[in-house]
């Protein structure tokens, strides 16, 4: 049989090689995890989705993963079946330096995905932590406590660069920025790649850009195509070569409180995302 030469592999979205990306052997032990933030101050890009269903696809591989949900508006545990009225939350471990982090934990319905939830209260955050010692690194003493018992850690953001979204950034080892393909999601990322590198200069000099994933991608239409044109021109191969597309069975999937990855599986964003998963592990981002 004929090997395939790099002339066989077809093209993907972002113009380049479309490469399928082993399936990842599974791990002997777990831990310690590396930390990801995903991170946009725009709202509406699908960092929600992307955390919820990359979590997904990464404990299908056999990765333990723990999903922290950092937006006031608690999407990430309500989109995994999680109620937050009455439980201890983000909020209580970053206010309380003595609470223990397993004991707000929350096992998910799917094997292998925990969640550290959060609601409403965390909105309140930022004015009660304005005033403490080190305020932009209490979340990383949060996720010590934890990190050696997962084998990846992602951080839920909320839309805006305010002292959460530091707080992630300082936390991290690297961030994934999801990107709408529309004109006026560019517009800001300028913003928040200057964020990120005030936050290597001044307090985290370990944090790397992990990558630049393309989300809601029509290819029907030509500013969807356009956008994506501008956005590899703009960040090269930062830009991950896999694509998520728009569909609605997200927000099928996040009314029924799981992942796609279990709402259809055979789903192409179903398979998107296990195929993100497999990317971020072939470019050692995950382990």
């Amino acid at each position: 049989m004929a090997k395939k030469t790099k002339d066989d592999i077809p093209m993907g979205p972002t113009g380049r090689p479309y490469h399928g990306f082993d399936i990842p052997a599974p791990l002997t032990s777990h831990g310690p995890a590396r930390i990801i933030a995903l991170c946009n101050q725009k709202g509406g890009v699908g960092k929600t989705t992307t955390s919820i269903n990359l979590a997904a696809a990464l404990a299908e591989y056999g990765r333990k993963v723990l999903a922290v949900d950092f937006d006031p508006q608690g999407a990430l545990s309500a989109g995994l079946g999680i109620q937050t009225h009455d439980i201890p939350t983000i909020y209580d471990l970053l206010l309380d330096h003595k609470r223990d982090a397993h004991d707000v934990i929350v096992h998910s319905a799917v094997e292998g995905l925990d969640v550290l939830p959060a609601n409403i209260d965390l909105s309140a955050a930022e004015v009660h932590l304005v005033n403490e010692v080190a305020r932009e690194t209490i979340l990383s003493r949060v996720l010590r406590q934890v990190a050696g018992e997962y084998d990846v850690i992602l951080i839920d953001c909320q839309p805006s660069l305010g002292l959460l979204t530091v707080n992630a950034l300082t936390a991290a080892h690297g961030v994934l920025i999801p990107l709408e393909c529309e004109f006026f999601a560019l517009r800001g990322v300028a913003l928040l790649i200057e964020t990120i590198d005030k936050v290597r200069d001044r307090l985290n000099p370990a944090i790397e850009l992990d990558g630049v994933l393309a989300t809601m991608y029509d290819p029907r239409t030509l500013h969807s195509r356009e956008v994506l044109e501008r956005v590899v021109e703009a960040f090269g191969d930062d830009v991950l070569e896999t694509v998520i597309g728009r569909t609605v069975k997200f927000p099928d999937a996040s009314v029924s409180g799981v992942p796609i990855t279990e709402f259809a599986p055979e789903h192409p964003a179903a398979q998107a995302y296990l195929r993100l998963a497999r990317e971020l592990v072939s470019r050692g981002a995950v382990a």
